[in-house]
C-alpha cells in the first residue's frame, strides 16, 4: 500500500520537475535532497510501509548505475538517474518492480514514437547520409536526447491510474 498523501505529492513534485526539466533541460540536485529527507519523515510517519532496509535501495542503486552508464554514453542526463534514484525511495517496496515496469512501458512507447518521428521527418536526409556512408551524419539526426521527466510524470500517472487500489486513505 502507498499512503495517498505520499501519491499526491510525488504527483505535484513529478509536474513541477517535469515542466522545468522540459524548459530547462535541467534537475535540480535540491529534489533529491528533499525526496531524501522525505523518506526519513516516512519512515517515522509510516514503519510498517517504509523501512531501513537493503531492499528499498535496490531500484534506487540500480538506477544510479544504469544511469551513469547511459550518462557516460549520451543517452540520459545526470539529474534524470540521480532524481529517479530518489524518486523511488518514496516508492513502497512492494510496489517498486510494477512502478518500475509502467516507466518502462512509459519509455519504449514514447521513445519508439519519438525515434518515428525523426525518422519520418528526415528520411530524405536519412536516405541521402545512408547513399554516402554517412554514420556521423545519422547520428546526429538520432542522437538529440529528451527531457526525460515528462515521461516519468506520464509513467506515473499511468501507475497511479491503473493501481489506484493500492493507495491507502
Amino acid at each position: 500500500m502507498m499512503p495517498i498523501m505520499v501519491f499526491i505529492f510525488l504527483s505535484i513534485q513529478l509536474l513541477v520537475v517535469a515542466y522545468i526539466d522540459f524548459k530547462t533541460t535541467k534537475i535540480s540536485n535540491v529534489w533529491i535532497f528533499i525526496n531524501a529527507l522525505f523518506f526519513c519523515v516516512l519512515t517515522l510517519v509510516y514503519p510498517e510501509i517504509y523501512k531501513w532496509s537493503f531492499g528499498i535501495l535496490i531500484f534506487p542503486i540500480s538506477f544510479l548505475l544504469v544511469g551513469f552508464l547511459l550518462f557516460v554514453l549520451n543517452i540520459m542526463g545526470g539529474g534524470d538517474s540521480k532524481y529517479l534514484s530518489s524518486l523511488y525511495l518514496l516508492i513502497p517496496l512492494g510496489l517498486q518492480d510494477r512502478a518500475f515496469l509502467y516507466l518502462l512501458y512509459t519509455t519504449v512507447l514514447i521513445g519508439s514514437s519519438i525515434l518515428l518521428f525523426s525518422a519520418l521527418k528526415n528520411l530524405d536526409k536519412i536516405v541521402i547520409l545512408t547513399r554516402i556512408g554517412d554514420v556521423k551524419g545519422i547520428k546526429k539526426i538520432f542522437g538529440k536526447k529528451f527531457t526525460y521527466a515528462p515521461v516519468i510524470f506520464i509513467a506515473w500517472m499511468w501507475f497511479g491510474w491503473q493501481n489506484h487500489s493500492v493507495l491507502s486513505y
